[in-house]
Protein backbone atom coordinates (compact mmCIF):
# COMPACT_ATOMS: atom_id res chain seq x y z
CA UNK A 1 0.00 0.00 0.00
CA UNK A 2 1.56 3.03 -1.07
CA UNK A 3 1.67 5.63 1.48
CA UNK A 4 -0.13 9.51 1.52
CA UNK A 5 2.96 10.91 0.24
CA UNK A 6 3.02 8.50 -3.02
CA UNK A 7 -0.59 8.70 -3.46
CA UNK A 8 0.01 12.51 -3.55
CA UNK A 9 2.74 12.01 -6.34
CA UNK A 10 1.00 9.61 -8.43
CA UNK A 11 -2.18 11.30 -8.54
CA UNK A 12 -0.93 14.68 -9.60
CA UNK A 13 -0.79 16.41 -13.11
CA UNK A 14 2.10 17.16 -14.99
CA UNK A 15 1.90 20.06 -16.70
CA UNK A 16 4.45 22.05 -18.80
CA UNK A 17 5.79 25.88 -18.61
CA UNK A 18 2.25 26.56 -21.26
CA UNK A 19 -0.22 24.62 -18.24
CA UNK A 20 -0.31 21.79 -20.99
CA UNK A 21 0.13 17.84 -20.29
CA UNK A 22 3.72 17.26 -20.13
CA UNK A 23 3.39 12.83 -20.90
CA UNK A 24 7.50 12.99 -20.94
CA UNK A 25 7.76 14.01 -17.71
CA UNK A 26 4.94 11.99 -16.56
CA UNK A 27 6.71 8.97 -18.06
CA UNK A 28 10.03 9.94 -16.46
CA UNK A 29 8.19 10.12 -12.90
CA UNK A 30 7.15 6.49 -14.08
CA UNK A 31 3.36 7.57 -13.82
CA UNK A 32 0.77 4.98 -15.90
CA UNK A 33 -0.33 7.19 -18.91
CA UNK A 34 -3.65 6.35 -20.60
CA UNK A 35 -4.43 8.29 -23.67
CA UNK A 36 -2.54 11.53 -22.89
CA UNK A 37 -3.78 11.35 -18.63
CA UNK A 38 -1.91 10.19 -15.99
CA UNK A 39 -3.66 7.25 -14.45
CA UNK A 40 -4.12 7.20 -10.68
CA UNK A 41 -4.54 4.27 -9.69
CA UNK A 42 -6.04 4.49 -6.37
CA UNK A 43 -9.13 5.55 -8.53
CA UNK A 44 -9.35 2.01 -9.85
CA UNK A 45 -12.07 -0.31 -8.94
CA UNK A 46 -11.36 -3.36 -6.90
CA UNK A 47 -12.07 -5.77 -10.40
CA UNK A 48 -9.57 -3.12 -12.52
CA UNK A 49 -5.51 -3.67 -12.85
CA UNK A 50 -3.24 -1.07 -14.62
CA UNK A 51 -0.59 -3.37 -16.90
CA UNK A 52 2.78 -1.35 -17.22
CA UNK A 53 2.91 -0.57 -20.98
CA UNK A 54 -0.64 -2.13 -22.00
CA UNK A 55 -3.19 -0.08 -20.30
CA UNK A 56 -5.98 -0.81 -17.81
CA UNK A 57 -7.28 -4.29 -17.25
CA UNK A 58 -10.59 -5.20 -15.95
CA UNK A 59 -11.07 -8.47 -14.50
CA UNK A 60 -14.57 -9.20 -15.05
CA UNK A 61 -13.46 -9.93 -19.05
CA UNK A 62 -14.76 -12.92 -19.82
CA UNK A 63 -13.75 -13.10 -23.28
CA UNK A 64 -9.87 -12.36 -23.51
CA UNK A 65 -7.19 -11.19 -21.38
CA UNK A 66 -7.28 -7.80 -23.65
CA UNK A 67 -6.85 -4.07 -21.24
CA UNK A 68 -9.33 -1.94 -22.57
CA UNK A 69 -7.29 -0.33 -24.87
CA UNK A 70 -6.11 -4.01 -26.69
CA UNK A 71 -9.61 -4.52 -26.48
CA UNK A 72 -10.83 -1.16 -28.41
CA UNK A 73 -8.45 -2.04 -30.95
CA UNK A 74 -8.72 -5.64 -31.56
CA UNK A 75 -12.35 -4.34 -32.48
CA UNK A 76 -11.53 -3.16 -35.68
CA UNK A 77 -13.50 -4.98 -38.41
CA UNK A 78 -10.14 -4.86 -40.97
CA UNK A 79 -6.97 -6.71 -40.02
CA UNK A 80 -4.84 -4.74 -42.60
CA UNK A 81 -1.45 -6.79 -42.56
CA UNK A 82 0.59 -8.70 -44.97
CA UNK A 83 2.17 -11.05 -42.61
CA UNK A 84 5.44 -11.51 -44.16
CA UNK A 85 6.47 -15.13 -44.98
CA UNK A 86 7.86 -16.81 -41.73
CA UNK A 87 7.64 -19.56 -39.58
CA UNK A 88 9.33 -22.26 -42.27
CA UNK A 89 6.79 -20.87 -44.97
CA UNK A 90 8.22 -22.43 -47.94
CA UNK A 91 7.30 -26.00 -45.93
CA UNK A 92 3.63 -24.38 -45.25
CA UNK A 93 2.83 -23.16 -48.33
CA UNK A 94 2.63 -26.42 -49.17
CA UNK A 95 -0.81 -26.19 -48.68
CA UNK A 96 -2.32 -23.77 -50.54
CA UNK A 97 -5.15 -23.00 -47.58
CA UNK A 98 -2.87 -22.37 -45.12
CA UNK A 99 -3.08 -19.07 -42.98
CA UNK A 100 -0.14 -17.15 -41.25
CA UNK A 101 0.26 -18.55 -37.72
CA UNK A 102 0.45 -15.29 -36.58
CA UNK A 103 -2.63 -14.00 -37.75
CA UNK A 104 -3.82 -17.09 -36.11
CA UNK A 105 -2.57 -15.96 -32.66
CA UNK A 106 -3.54 -12.53 -32.96
CA UNK A 107 -7.11 -14.09 -33.44
CA UNK A 108 -6.63 -16.53 -30.65
CA UNK A 109 -5.74 -13.78 -28.74
CA UNK A 110 -8.68 -11.49 -29.16
CA UNK A 111 -11.30 -14.53 -28.36
CA UNK A 112 -9.90 -16.33 -26.06
CA UNK A 113 -7.78 -16.13 -22.25
CA UNK A 114 -4.34 -18.07 -21.40
CA UNK A 115 -4.86 -21.47 -20.44
CA UNK A 116 -7.55 -21.91 -23.10
CA UNK A 117 -8.17 -25.11 -25.38
CA UNK A 118 -8.60 -23.88 -29.48
CA UNK A 119 -9.89 -26.28 -31.96
CA UNK A 120 -9.26 -26.48 -35.26
CA UNK A 121 -10.79 -29.49 -37.08
CA UNK A 122 -9.75 -28.73 -40.49
CA UNK A 123 -5.82 -28.11 -39.17
CA UNK A 124 -3.88 -28.59 -42.51
CA UNK A 125 -0.72 -27.91 -41.57
CA UNK A 126 -1.20 -26.68 -38.16
CA UNK A 127 -1.13 -22.78 -38.48
CA UNK A 128 -4.25 -22.18 -35.64
CA UNK A 129 -1.85 -24.82 -33.58
CA UNK A 130 1.62 -22.68 -34.19
CA UNK A 131 -0.64 -19.61 -33.19
CA UNK A 132 -1.87 -21.17 -29.75
CA UNK A 133 1.74 -21.94 -29.19
CA UNK A 134 2.98 -18.09 -30.32
CA UNK A 135 0.87 -16.65 -27.53
CA UNK A 136 3.06 -17.68 -25.10
CA UNK A 137 5.79 -16.03 -26.12
CA UNK A 138 4.20 -12.75 -28.22
CA UNK A 139 0.62 -12.63 -26.74
CA UNK A 140 -1.36 -12.84 -23.03
CA UNK A 141 -0.04 -16.49 -22.66
CA UNK A 142 -0.20 -20.44 -23.79
CA UNK A 143 -3.08 -22.07 -25.19
CA UNK A 144 -3.54 -25.70 -25.54
CA UNK A 145 -4.53 -26.78 -28.98
CA UNK A 146 -6.23 -29.85 -30.92
CA UNK A 147 -5.70 -30.36 -34.57
CA UNK A 148 -7.89 -32.44 -36.71
CA UNK A 149 -6.17 -33.55 -40.17
CA UNK A 150 -6.98 -36.35 -41.94
CA UNK A 151 -4.17 -35.96 -44.50
CA UNK A 152 -0.53 -36.94 -43.24
CA UNK A 153 0.99 -34.91 -45.63
CA UNK A 154 0.14 -32.13 -43.60
CA UNK A 155 0.78 -34.08 -40.30
CA UNK A 156 4.04 -33.97 -41.51
CA UNK A 157 4.80 -30.71 -42.51
CA UNK A 158 3.33 -29.14 -38.64
CA UNK A 159 5.80 -31.21 -36.97
CA UNK A 160 8.70 -30.68 -39.12
CA UNK A 161 7.68 -26.91 -39.29
CA UNK A 162 7.48 -27.12 -35.59
CA UNK A 163 11.24 -29.02 -35.18
CA UNK A 164 12.33 -26.34 -37.63
CA UNK A 165 11.50 -23.29 -36.16
CA UNK A 166 12.44 -24.64 -32.54
CA UNK A 167 15.70 -25.38 -34.10
CA UNK A 168 15.97 -21.22 -35.21
CA UNK A 169 15.00 -20.38 -31.92
CA UNK A 170 17.61 -22.24 -30.18
CA UNK A 171 19.86 -20.62 -31.77
CA UNK A 172 19.02 -17.05 -31.34
CA UNK A 173 18.61 -17.89 -27.69
CA UNK A 174 14.41 -17.80 -28.10
CA UNK A 175 12.26 -20.28 -25.85
CA UNK A 176 10.84 -23.31 -28.30
CA UNK A 177 7.29 -23.65 -29.05
CA UNK A 178 5.42 -25.99 -27.33
CA UNK A 179 4.02 -28.73 -29.29
CA UNK A 180 0.26 -28.87 -29.74
CA UNK A 181 -2.18 -31.88 -30.02
CA UNK A 182 -2.68 -32.73 -34.11
CA UNK A 183 -4.42 -35.56 -34.41
CA UNK A 184 -4.96 -37.71 -37.51
CA UNK A 185 -8.42 -39.01 -38.66
CA UNK A 186 -12.02 -37.58 -39.65
CA UNK A 187 -13.23 -34.35 -38.19
CA UNK A 188 -16.73 -36.22 -38.52
CA UNK A 189 -15.35 -38.90 -36.33
CA UNK A 190 -12.71 -36.98 -33.70
CA UNK A 191 -15.11 -34.44 -32.74
CA UNK A 192 -16.81 -37.71 -30.95
CA UNK A 193 -13.81 -37.85 -28.29
CA UNK A 194 -13.80 -34.37 -27.35
CA UNK A 195 -15.97 -33.25 -24.04
CA UNK A 196 -19.16 -31.12 -24.45
CA UNK A 197 -18.29 -27.52 -23.86
CA UNK A 198 -14.68 -28.38 -23.40
CA UNK A 199 -13.20 -25.94 -25.90
CA UNK A 200 -13.29 -21.90 -25.68
CA UNK A 201 -12.35 -21.42 -29.38
CA UNK A 202 -12.85 -23.09 -32.08
CA UNK A 203 -10.69 -21.32 -35.25
CA UNK A 204 -10.49 -22.91 -38.35
CA UNK A 205 -10.29 -22.50 -42.26
CA UNK A 206 -12.96 -24.59 -43.90
CA UNK A 207 -11.87 -26.72 -46.96
CA UNK A 208 -14.10 -26.25 -50.11
CA UNK A 209 -12.61 -29.43 -51.74
CA UNK A 210 -11.35 -33.18 -51.06
CA UNK A 211 -7.73 -32.40 -49.27
CA UNK A 212 -6.24 -36.12 -50.07
CA UNK A 213 -2.86 -36.58 -51.24
CA UNK A 214 -2.78 -35.99 -54.93
CA UNK A 215 0.16 -34.66 -56.68
CA UNK A 216 -0.01 -31.07 -56.00
CA UNK A 217 -0.52 -28.75 -59.91
CA UNK A 218 1.57 -25.55 -60.34
CA UNK A 219 0.31 -24.93 -63.76
CA UNK A 220 0.22 -21.26 -63.96
CA UNK A 221 -2.04 -21.52 -66.87
CA UNK A 222 -4.39 -23.32 -65.33
CA UNK A 223 -4.35 -21.87 -62.16
CA UNK A 224 -5.23 -18.31 -63.68
CA UNK A 225 -7.82 -19.80 -65.40
CA UNK A 226 -10.29 -21.73 -63.14
CA UNK A 227 -10.47 -18.27 -61.52
CA UNK A 228 -12.59 -17.10 -63.53
CA UNK A 229 -14.74 -20.28 -63.36
CA UNK A 230 -17.79 -21.81 -61.82
CA UNK A 231 -17.72 -23.10 -58.35
CA UNK A 232 -18.36 -26.29 -59.83
CA UNK A 233 -15.55 -27.80 -61.77
CA UNK A 234 -15.78 -30.16 -64.40
CA UNK A 235 -16.13 -33.03 -62.13
CA UNK A 236 -18.71 -31.18 -59.46
CA UNK A 237 -15.67 -29.37 -57.55
CA UNK A 238 -14.32 -25.78 -57.06
CA UNK A 239 -11.19 -25.98 -60.20
CA UNK A 240 -9.80 -23.12 -58.31
CA UNK A 241 -9.87 -24.04 -54.76
CA UNK A 242 -8.73 -27.59 -56.07
CA UNK A 243 -5.67 -26.04 -57.60
CA UNK A 244 -4.53 -23.61 -54.96
CA UNK A 245 -4.87 -26.27 -52.39
CA UNK A 246 -2.80 -28.82 -54.53
CA UNK A 247 -5.80 -31.05 -55.17
CA UNK A 248 -7.46 -32.02 -58.01
CA UNK A 249 -10.68 -33.98 -57.12
CA UNK A 250 -13.73 -33.04 -54.67
CA UNK A 251 -16.22 -34.93 -52.57
CA UNK A 252 -19.15 -32.66 -52.93
CA UNK A 253 -21.05 -32.77 -56.28
CA UNK A 254 -22.40 -29.08 -56.02
CA UNK A 255 -21.84 -25.66 -53.60
CA UNK A 256 -25.28 -26.88 -51.99
CA UNK A 257 -23.76 -30.18 -51.07
CA UNK A 258 -20.55 -28.18 -49.57
CA UNK A 259 -22.64 -26.23 -47.44
CA UNK A 260 -25.15 -28.89 -46.13
CA UNK A 261 -21.83 -30.80 -44.84
CA UNK A 262 -20.20 -27.63 -43.56
CA UNK A 263 -23.88 -26.69 -41.80
CA UNK A 264 -23.74 -30.59 -40.30
CA UNK A 265 -20.18 -30.32 -39.06
CA UNK A 266 -20.50 -26.96 -37.49
CA UNK A 267 -23.78 -28.10 -35.48
CA UNK A 268 -21.77 -31.33 -34.43
CA UNK A 269 -18.56 -28.77 -33.55
CA UNK A 270 -20.63 -26.64 -31.11
CA UNK A 271 -21.47 -29.39 -28.75
CA UNK A 272 -17.41 -29.29 -27.75
CA UNK A 273 -17.60 -25.26 -27.28
CA UNK A 274 -18.02 -23.70 -24.10
CA UNK A 275 -21.18 -21.24 -23.41
CA UNK A 276 -18.98 -18.42 -23.65
CA UNK A 277 -17.09 -19.72 -26.11
CA UNK A 278 -16.23 -18.20 -29.96
CA UNK A 279 -16.75 -20.29 -33.36
CA UNK A 280 -14.15 -18.07 -35.64
CA UNK A 281 -14.12 -19.61 -39.39
CA UNK A 282 -12.11 -18.72 -42.26
CA UNK A 283 -13.71 -17.57 -45.68
CA UNK A 284 -12.60 -16.55 -48.96
CA UNK A 285 -15.52 -14.81 -51.50
CA UNK A 286 -15.43 -16.16 -54.98
CA UNK A 287 -15.78 -14.72 -58.54
CA UNK A 288 -17.30 -17.43 -60.93
CA UNK A 289 -19.19 -16.95 -64.63
CA UNK A 290 -18.87 -12.64 -64.45
CA UNK A 291 -20.82 -12.52 -60.80
CA UNK A 292 -19.54 -12.61 -57.59
CA UNK A 293 -19.99 -15.59 -55.41
CA UNK A 294 -20.53 -14.69 -51.85
CA UNK A 295 -19.60 -17.81 -50.07
CA UNK A 296 -18.97 -16.00 -46.71
CA UNK A 297 -22.33 -15.17 -46.41
CA UNK A 298 -23.87 -18.06 -48.28
CA UNK A 299 -21.71 -20.39 -45.60
CA UNK A 300 -23.00 -17.84 -42.40
CA UNK A 301 -26.49 -18.22 -43.16
CA UNK A 302 -26.04 -21.97 -43.47
CA UNK A 303 -24.17 -22.40 -40.51
CA UNK A 304 -27.06 -20.61 -38.61
CA UNK A 305 -29.70 -22.61 -40.07
CA UNK A 306 -28.40 -26.06 -38.69
CA UNK A 307 -26.47 -25.28 -35.99
CA UNK A 308 -26.69 -23.28 -32.50
CA UNK A 309 -24.46 -20.26 -33.63
CA UNK A 310 -25.16 -16.65 -33.97
CA UNK A 311 -23.28 -14.54 -36.49
CA UNK A 312 -21.23 -12.22 -34.24
CA UNK A 313 -19.30 -10.67 -36.42
CA UNK A 314 -17.66 -10.34 -40.05
CA UNK A 315 -14.07 -9.25 -39.93
CA UNK A 316 -11.95 -8.76 -42.65
CA UNK A 317 -8.37 -10.11 -43.31
CA UNK A 318 -6.61 -7.74 -46.17
CA UNK A 319 -3.64 -8.51 -47.25
CA UNK A 320 -1.70 -5.66 -48.51
CA UNK A 321 1.38 -7.68 -49.99
CA UNK A 322 -1.01 -9.83 -51.85
CA UNK A 323 0.37 -10.14 -55.78
CA UNK A 324 -2.85 -8.49 -58.40
CA UNK A 325 -3.56 -9.77 -61.71
CA UNK A 326 -4.67 -8.08 -64.53
CA UNK A 327 -8.12 -10.36 -64.91
CA UNK A 328 -10.83 -9.22 -67.16
CA UNK A 329 -8.72 -6.34 -69.02
CA UNK A 330 -10.00 -4.28 -70.69
CA UNK A 331 -13.26 -5.89 -70.80
CA UNK A 332 -14.27 -6.60 -68.11
CA UNK A 333 -13.98 -5.36 -64.32
CA UNK A 334 -13.09 -9.16 -62.57
CA UNK A 335 -11.88 -8.63 -59.03
CA UNK A 336 -8.19 -9.42 -57.45
CA UNK A 337 -9.02 -10.79 -53.98
CA UNK A 338 -6.58 -9.63 -51.70
CA UNK A 339 -9.25 -10.31 -48.74
CA UNK A 340 -10.77 -13.25 -46.78
CA UNK A 341 -13.80 -13.09 -44.19
CA UNK A 342 -13.68 -14.25 -40.85
CA UNK A 343 -16.70 -14.99 -39.54
CA UNK A 344 -17.17 -15.03 -35.87
CA UNK A 345 -19.95 -16.98 -34.17
CA UNK A 346 -20.89 -17.19 -30.60
CA UNK A 347 -22.95 -19.77 -29.05
CA UNK A 348 -27.08 -19.13 -29.13
CA UNK A 349 -28.47 -18.34 -25.78
CA UNK A 350 -30.43 -21.91 -24.16
CA UNK A 351 -28.82 -23.63 -26.72
CA UNK A 352 -25.87 -24.37 -23.95
CA UNK A 353 -25.60 -28.28 -23.44
CA UNK A 354 -26.31 -29.18 -19.79
CA UNK A 355 -23.86 -29.95 -17.83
Amino acid sequence: MADDGDRHRQSRLFTDDDGGFDADRAREESLPVEDGEVIDTDDLADHQRYLEGRGIYDERNRVNDLTGREWKYATKSVIAEGYPPAVQHDLRSDHGGQKPPRLCAELIGRFSKAGDTVLDPFAGVGGTLLGASFCEHEGTGRREAIGFERTERWIEIYRTVLERENEARGARGDPPLAAQDMRHGDCADLIDDVPDDDVELLLTDVPYWHMDELEQTRNERRTRESKLGSFDGPDGTDAAADIEAGDDGGEWDSKDDWLADMADKFDRFADAVAPDGHVVVFIGDMYREQSYEFLSADLARAIESTAPLTLAANLIWYDPTKDLHVYGYPFSFVPSMVHQNVLVFRLEEGNETDT
